[in-house]
């Protein structure tokens, strides 16, 4: 078994684990916050995921790249950086202009829009571990 793609598939399903942990849990609690405490829980909620997320990303990404540049090309493996690039997209034009309108307060149309924009990410992530999960089998 190939330890670069190894490495590839945890990260990826370390992230489907964690967008559904987000997805179910943590962006619609931020509506139960209230509006005095949101602005300080949303910095440490940020500084804090930021920690979790950036990393496996990044081991995402660069993982990815390493195993094109190997002359990885299996069909469903290709087929999974389309959702990849995707979610990189997603975060830096969607995901993180909402974050930071959200830094400045509570608005509840910012919160549903972060919500209802972050479920294209999820089905994204878990599109990429279905294909992992495809060329393990």
């Amino acid at each position: 078994m190939n330890a670069l793609l190894v490495l590839h598939a945890a990260a990826t399903w370390a992230l489907v684990g964690l967008i559904w942990t987000v997805q179910l849990v943590h962006y619609p609690l931020f509506g139960k916050i209230g509006t005095d405490a949101f602005r300080g829980y949303h910095a440490e909620h940020t500084r804090r995921i930021t920690r979790v997320v950036a990393p496996l990303m990044s081991a995402e990404l660069l993982t990815a790249g390493l195993l094109f540049l190997a002359g990885q090309r299996e069909p469903w493996l290709m087929v999974s950086f389309v959702p990849l690039a995707f979610n990189w997209l997603a975060t830096w034009r969607v995901q993180i202009p909402l974050h930071e309108k959200l830094s400045a307060g509570f608005d509840a149309e910012t919160h549903r829009r972060l919500v209802s924009s972050n479920w294209w990410r999820t089905a994204a992530w878990s599109i990429r571990g279905a294909c992992l999960l495809l060329g393990f089998s």
